[in-house]
Formats: C-alpha cells, sequence, structure tokens
C-alpha cells in the first residue's frame, strides 16, 4: 500500500498551519545575513526581514542538505513508502538538486521531484492540489500524471513598489533599474514557462501599476471561473482594497489575501502586490 509524502521548499508561501493542516513537508530557504543564518518560517518572518531592510539586505539561498536529510529521515520513518517533491523554479533556485542528491540517499523512498517553474503562492497551490490528492486516495501515479496540469492552470503576476531590491540583488541590471527608478517604472512581473522571470509591461506610477494588474486578471476571467489570492509584502491596506475590487467580477470563484514568505521579502522590499490566479475546470 502506498503511503505518499508531499514535500516543498518555503518558497511556496504558504503558511506553516496550512502545510501542518494539509500534511505537507517543509524544507525552508536560508535566509542569510552577515551576523548570522536563518530558516524561512522557522525562525525568521517576512515581518523581520521588512524591518530589517534598511540595515542589512539578505541574501537568499537553498534549503541546507542537513535540513533536508532530517526532513527525509523523519518521513522514512514515519512509514511513508513515496514521496513527491514539488520545487520552487529550477530556473531560479538550486533547491530542485537539493532534493535529488537527499533523496538518492534514501532509495527505499519511491520518489519523484516536480519543477513547478513558478515561484510564490502559485507554487503552493499547486503543492495543495497534490496533498488534495493525497488525502482522497489518489495513488502516486495519478498524482505524478495530473502535476503537468496543475501547473498549466496557474499564473502569477507582481507588480513592485520599487526596484530598489531588485538592482541590488543583481536580479535586474543597475543601468536598467537607474532608468527606471528615474522614470518611475512599474513593471508587471510573470513567469514564461521555461522558469524564469519576465516583464509583460511597464507603466509608470503606482496607481497605473495596480490598475494594469487589475485589467490582466479580469482578462483570464473572460476565459472561465477563477480562484483568486492576493499577495502583499508589507502592504496590507493596498492589498485588502486591492481584493475587494475583485471580489464581485464575473467568474470569481473565491479571493484571498495573503503574506509573502521572507525569501520573497528579501528579494521584492516594500510594497510588492501581486495576483495568484487558479483557472478552475
Amino acid at each position: 500500500m502506498q503511503k505518499i509524502a508531499i514535500v516543498t521548499d518555503s518558497a511556496c508561501d504558504l503558511t506553516l498551519e496550512t502545510m501542518k493542516e494539509n500534511d505537507i513537508h517543509l524544507s525552508p530557504l536560508r535566509i542569510i545575513y552577515s551576523h548570522g543564518e536563518f530558516e524561512d518560517k522557522i525562525n525568521i518572518t517576512s515581518e523581520e526581514v521588512y524591518n530589517s531592510l534598511e540595515t542589512e539586505i539578505p541574501t537568499t539561498s537553498l534549503p541546507s542538505p542537513k535540513t533536508c536529510e532530517r526532513v527525509l529521515s523523519q518521513i522514512e520513518a514515519a512509514g511513508y513508502t513515496h514521496v513527491i517533491a514539488i520545487s520552487v523554479s529550477k530556473a531560479l533556485s538550486g533547491t530542485f538538486n537539493a532534493f535529488r542528491l537527499a533523496l538518492e540517499g534514501h532509495p527505499n523512498l519511491t520518489s519523484t521531484i516536480f519543477d513547478s517553474k513558478i515561484i510564490g503562492y502559485c507554487q503552493g497551490v499547486i503543492v495543495l492540489e497534490a496533498s488534495k490528492m493525497v488525502q482522497a486516495g489518489k495513488s502516486y501515479e495519478e498524482i505524478l500524471e495530473y502535476l503537468p496540469k496543475a501547473r498549466e492552470n496557474v499564473v502569477g503576476y507582481y507588480t513592485l513598489n520599487t526596484l530598489e531590491y531588485l538592482i541590488k540583488g543583481g536580479r535586474i541590471g543597475k543601468l536598467a533599474g537607474a532608468i527606471g527608478q528615474f522614470l518611475h517604472l512599474k513593471p508587471i512581473i510573470t513567469m514564461d514557462k521555461t522558469g524564469v522571470y519576465c516583464s509583460i509591461a511597464k507603466v509608470r506610477g503606482r496607481k497605473q501599476s495596480l490598475s494594469k494588474l487589475h485589467e490582466i486578471i479580469k482578462e483570464h476571467l473572460t476565459e472561465g471561473k477563477c480562484k483568486l489570492w492576493v499577495l502583499q509584502g508589507d502592504a496590507l491596506e493596498e492589498g485588502t482594497k486591492f481584493m475587494e475590487n475583485l471580489r464581485n467580477l464575473h467568474n470569481v470563484v473565491s479571493v484571498e489575501l495573503t503574506l509573502v514568505g521572507a525569501m520573497s521579502a528579501a528579494h521584492s522590499g516594500r510594497g510588492m502586490i501581486g495576483i495568484a490566479i487558479q483557472r478552475v475546470d
């Protein structure tokens, strides 16, 4: 009889409570400061990252080998026979390979690593879909067959209040970033089919960027029913208002507000507003 464990990393932005409720096993990413190293969601929060940005912008790294090994050892000791690990986009992080190396040390576990080719709560939506299938009694093979469709049904868009942290983190060139800052450009960012960031629009000013994001959501809703999650990075008031403006749109099945994790906080800075969209068949 199969006993299936779902494993993911903290880039999925699911809360610890949600992961516990859905029997999802976490390998947290690392948030690294000059004074020490922390594990996302375990001993550091996004609020703590935001509060420290003026003094130091941390770097981020994949889950430690020690943590991956501990998680898999606990899974094996609990009698699980199969593992499905769902990682943040392989194009953005070495987490996929960290899972692969750790699983090689557990040959008694039948395992697969699924590259979500996405990041943030969109990744979390895929993880939750896999967990629901486990709870519904679906087989390991059935879940693996469904995961590519689950990925096709999810898309995310993000707009930032500042380009400062992308520039400092090396995500965009200093010259391009400086020009963008000078012109008050606010890019609308998504991820392409290969799992890398791409800009689909550049507008001037915060008001226009949120208006463009709202317009993109409405375009998706013309294609059918969707579940929506508004993602806010230290922008609770704006995020709440944005969410309320989505509630009564045609084809909205549900809409929720969620806070981004420490890893996203480190790279986007204060004021990120995003949307995770899941098409519902």
